[in-house]
């Protein structure tokens, strides 16, 4: 398709239709009949001249802003985080907010602080990596189920790993409870086989991926860390600063400046809670278990003897933003990683 953009169509994506609106140059608008939400309906309807096409991101933007891009339109996923105009709105229905996410699009869509998808085999990819994650979340709350039940019988099932606890735990289940926790013993074997599957896995992907070794030099960063952090970003150029990557996955302090006021907030949470979970589990292991002696630890445990009885919180936090600006850079540059390397700098 080809000649110059005349219209912009906002797309509300609905599970099993999506309304549209088209906004014309001239101000006009065009409420349109609802498609279904599914790739042949997409072809046929806008299978037209080019148009800005506005949608917000979700389950379906990825397939769909690839298809109407291949198609020869313009689009623009829009962040639902800048969009409280349409989950606030009074009168709030599907053609309303395409009607909306047309005229924002029309406007300026830099005000929707529109949304870049992740390529199709990163995405797969990174899908291995979630999956594990549910996979392990199933566990523990299969294995909490068993000790629970175990305990309002006043016994207890003895310690051991995640691992081995299908095996170790299950011979010291009461008599009484094994028709109700066998079950559940034989799904946590097979949970364990599906993990083990899902790390070998991982072990294949580390292997097309060799950033991840340069990713996961600093102590306490796994290959699985490294890994779901390449992948998330994917592309190590996006950003023309690390310290933007901190605000990226969410590790930034929200802002609500006005006159003289300027209170400490909590932080963003934005972008993707799987990276920002581990980044912090990461940051937990630096503070806490790890011995090896570094620069961000000093920094981190520093910090923690500030600020009260929440400052190991705010602490871990802080480091778990300074690990992920350190990740970028190491990505970036290429370089060996020196655990001490202020502290050498500090010392000559």
């Amino acid at each position: 398709m080809a000649g110059p953009i005349t219209a912009t169509i906002g797309c509300d994506l609905g599970d099993r239709k999506t309304s549209l609106c088209i906004a014309y140059a001239d101000g006009r608008t065009e409420r349109c009949k609802a498609i279904p939400t599914v790739r042949e309906a997409f072809e046929k309807w806008f299978t037209r001249p080019p148009a800005r096409v506005v949608m917000e991101a979700g389950t379906h933007s990825r397939w769909s802003s690839a298809l109407l891009t291949e198609l020869g339109h313009e689009v623009i996923v829009a962040n639902p985080r800048r969009l409280r105009l349409i989950s606030q709105n009074d009168s709030k229905s599907d053609e309303a907010d395409a009607e909306l996410l047309a005229r924002l699009g029309r406007a300026d869509p830099k005000l929707l602080a529109p949304v870049r998808h992740r390529g199709m085999e990163a995405q797969c990819d990174l899908a291995v990596a979630k999956a594990r994650d549910t996979l392990v979340a199933t566990r523990t709350r299969l294995i909490g189920t068993c000790r629970g039940m175990v305990k309002a019988m006043g016994r207890r099932l003895p310690k051991c790993t995640a691992e081995s606890f299908h095996r170790t735990a299950r011979q010291h289940v009461p008599s009484e409870l094994k028709p109700a926790l066998d079950p559940i013993f034989d799904a946590l074997e097979k949970v364990e086989t599906s993990i083990a599957a899902e790390d070998r896995s991982i072990k294949e992907l580390v292997k097309k991926y060799p950033d991840v070794e340069v990713i996961a030099q600093p102590t306490g960063v796994g290959e699985l860390t490294a890994l779901v952090f390449l992948l998330t970003l994917e592309d190590k150029t996006r950003f023309k600063k690390s310290r933007s990557v901190g605000a990226f996955v969410g590790l930034r302090s929200k802002k609500k400046a006005s006159g003289d006021s300027d209170p400490e907030l909590r932080i963003t949470k934005a972008g993707d809670p799987f990276l920002r979970r581990l980044l912090v589990q990461c940051a937990n292991y630096i503070l806490g278990k790890c011995r090896a002696d570094s620069d961000i630890r000093r920094w981190g445990l520093e910090l923690a003897k500030r600020g009260g009885k929440n400052a190991r919180k705010r602490a871990k936090v802080a480091v778990a933003r300074k690990l992920a600006v350190l990740m970028h850079r190491l990505w970036v540059s290429g370089e060996e990683y020196e655990p001490l390397r202020r502290a050498k700098r500090a010392a000559a």
